[in-house]
């Protein structure tokens, strides 16, 4: 057994609260006569990708959207129901899961570091979330692919000031409480070696 291996109940209380955190920040929310609004829930999908790393982030954000699938109001403006994955948000929200896999990986990837940090919500929370919404936001609207691109810059100001409080917080709180964090890949490689080595021993 690994170091990092928690409890599922303790798993899924994490999972849920970032969920939860998640749906509290869509209630910041900017309208846009694109349909698709400036809203805080990126911020939880950074914080969920740095905290509970890329095994456990996208399950929160799946509970999230599972919760909007079945008609709770837990998306932006308190909207949900299956209309919601066919508007010009839908790309956005299937961007936050692999967004969420993505900035656990490259963040966990080694010792966790602010700069390491950052380079996750950057990549994770903000060009991988735009690589999935622009298309399927342009398909829905009908607007062409490289107009809706240029539109997402009204999104860019916001998002830089999500990745950096996220990068902050994220920082702040593994110095505060580490155990909240996975292990990073190389310390559980080393932790595994070391143990194999130790029943070698015996």
């Amino acid at each position: 057994m690994t170091p990092d291996r928690r409890p599922l109940s303790a798993d899924l209380a994490r999972i849920a609260v970032f969920a939860a955190l998640v749906i509290v920040l869509g209630t910041v929310m900017v309208p846009l006569p694109s349909g698709v609004p400036i809203t805080g829930q990126t911020l939880g999908v950074m914080l969920a990708g740095l905290v509970l790393g890329a095994r456990r982030a996208p399950l929160s954000i799946l509970l999230v959207l599972a919760l909007a699938a079945i008609g709770l109001p837990v998306l932006a403006g308190g909207r949900g129901g299956l209309g919601s994955f066919v508007g010009p948000t839908a790309g956005y929200m299937l961007g936050w899961v692999a967004g969420a896999v993505v900035i656990g990986l490259i963040a966990h990837s080694g010792r966790f570091t602010w700069w390491r940090a950052a380079t996750a919500t950057l990549i994770g929370g903000i060009l991988v979330v735009y690589l999935f919404g622009i298309p399927v936001q342009a398909a829905v609207t009908g607007v062409p692919l490289d107009l809706t691109a240029l539109s997402t810059i009204a999104f860019l100001p916001g998002d830089l000031i999500k990745a950096t409080l996220a990068t902050v917080l994220a920082v702040a709180l593994r110095r505060a409480y580490p155990r909240a964090f996975p292990k990073a890949v190389g310390a559980r490689a080393a932790a595994g070696a070391a143990g194999t080595g130790a029943v070698a021993a015996q």
